[in-house]
């Protein structure tokens, strides 16, 4: 059984910890807070240690010091202060501990490699950044409700609605394919309202309100628009952003880089952090007030604005200001909003969407967590409870030189994404697999075991 070690038993450690537990880990948390040791002790089935994550007497008694640390597998430090993050993880990685990860709230330990390489620490992981790309998805792309990234952000999971009179209405995948070969992207998943959802076939009809998660190369993402909605090519002009905190300025720095043509409006009450901000991005308009005065965004032009997003440390705030955006005028609104209790109100309020960055980080770190007995990485895809595996195809797999059609894995599992070298591309039924692929499966099969084993098992 591999041994694993939690440190932070918030929201993000709680989650990590369950998931880890699930996986068959021996998992012991350590938090300072006797509150929280005390809830996560009752509900999970890990040891519990209550203090300072970063102590090294405190990591001793989990087992973390020289001549124990080679007996566990994995350490992951996600308190929301990260010199606890990366003290912790590196005394770990001195003690011998195989792999170690580590929560980084300060961008500027993930703007590259240097200090992860430095200290040690295998991954560092910011949930800012895959926050701020799939909010950028989610205001360019008009149709887009939920978007994940996926292997870096080379390749997204959309989640759209067929609109009434849009091509997908009515027709089959099939004939949808044929007409639009230009759009590289597979159809994982369909909900349908009153129905179980299902992994949808060739033949399957799409009918208006089916919901669609929708995996595709970033770069044609926007091609996606043509099909799902009815309306002409959307063209986004402006967006607004509500809060300077590290979300809102890392969604201002995606749409400089990404969207040179967008006119960007980040609005902060703290004039302090203004000023700073002003100083760190480009050509985005960094304006002092309140984002909860209605007169405030009347005047910066809400009425035109095509995207709004609310990123403050507030989440009631954040709903609040979002539903106001969109009454005023905002085509789409989205909410950052970290207490699941909130979440559950999503679609009955008048915003677009909620997005949380604790189930960002948590679904970043877990992507690192390698099933070792197989080889492979795995994600949950939380809103359908299905999995994502990460494999390369080796040289004597029962799937090597087979087509995708032929290995009769569907419906319970797809292949959305094929690496070939540079290549990398969305396959079809026709595509024939070759050694050394690297390979994301999708599948949402209770027992997948069988199913992975086609693919990274010798003959």
């Amino acid at each position: 059984m591999l041994r694993s070690i939690v440190v932070g038993g918030g929201s993000v450690g709680f989650d990590v910890a369950k998931n880890l537990v699930e996986l068959g880990h021996d998992v012991i948390v350590i938090e300072q807070d006797e509150a929280r040791a005390a809830r996560i002790d009752e509900m999970l089935d890990v040891m519990v240690i209550t203090g300072n994550g970063a102590r090294p007497q405190v990591l001793a008694k989990a087992g973390v010091q020289e001549g124990e640390g080679e007996a566990i597998n994995l350490l992951i430090a996600c308190t929301d202060r990260d010199e606890v993050n990366i003290l912790s993880c590196w005394i770990a990685k001195k003690a011998g501990v195989k792999h170690v990860i580590s929560r980084a709230r300060s961008l500027e330990f993930t703007d590259s490699h240097i200090w992860a390489d430095a200290l040690g620490i295998d991954e560092m992981i910011s949930p800012e950044r895959s926050v701020a790309g799939a909010i950028e998805d989610m205001l360019s792309i008009r149709s887009v409700i939920v978007a994940n990234e996926l292997w870096g952000g080379i390749a997204s999971l959309y989640a759209m609605k067929v609109n009434k009179g849009s091509l997908m209405e009515g027709r089959s995948l099939k004939e949808v394919r044929k007409s639009r070969s230009g759009v590289d992207a597979l159809i994982v998943y369909v909900e349908r309202e009153d129905e179980k959802g299902f992994i949808p076939r060739g033949d399957t009809v799409l009918r208006e309100g089916d919901l669609c998660y929708v995996v595709t190369l970033r770069n044609g993402a926007h091609l996606l628009e043509s099909l799902f909605s009815i309306e002409s090519a959307f063209k986004l002009k402006r967006i607004m952003i509500a809060g300077g905190g590290k979300i809102g300025f890392q969604v201002a720095r995606r749409f400089e880089k990404n969207h040179k043509d967008v006119d960007i409006r980040l609005l902060d009450l703290d004039p302090q952090k203004c000023e700073r901000i002003s100083k760190e991005l480009d050509k985005t308009l960094v304006l002092q007030g309140d984002v909860a005065d209605e007169d405030v965004l009347l005047s910066e032009g809400i009425e035109e604005t095509d995207g709004f997003v609310s990123t403050t440390a507030n989440d009631e705030l954040n709903i609040l200001v979002a539903i106001m955006a969109k009454e005023l005028g905002a085509k789409k609104s989205i909410a950052i909003v970290r207490n699941d209790t909130y979440r559950k109100l999503e679609g009955r309020l008048s915003l677009d969407a909620m997005v949380n960055p604790n189930e960002a980080l948590v679904a970043a770190i877990m992507r690192y967590v390698t099933l070792r007995t197989k080889g492979a990485a795995m994600s949950t895809i939380e809103q359908i409870n299905a999995e994502m595996i990460d494999l390369v195809v080796p040289e004597g797999a029962f799937v090597v030189g087979k087509k995708i059609m032929d290995l009769h894995i569907s419906p319970t599992a797809i292949v959305v994404l094929v690496q070939r070298g540079e290549d990398i591309f969305v396959p079809d039924g026709m595509t024939t697999l070759k050694p050394n692929d690297r390979v994301l499966l999708y599948t949402n099969a209770p027992g997948y075991d069988e199913i992975l084993n086609l693919f990274i098992e010798e003959k």
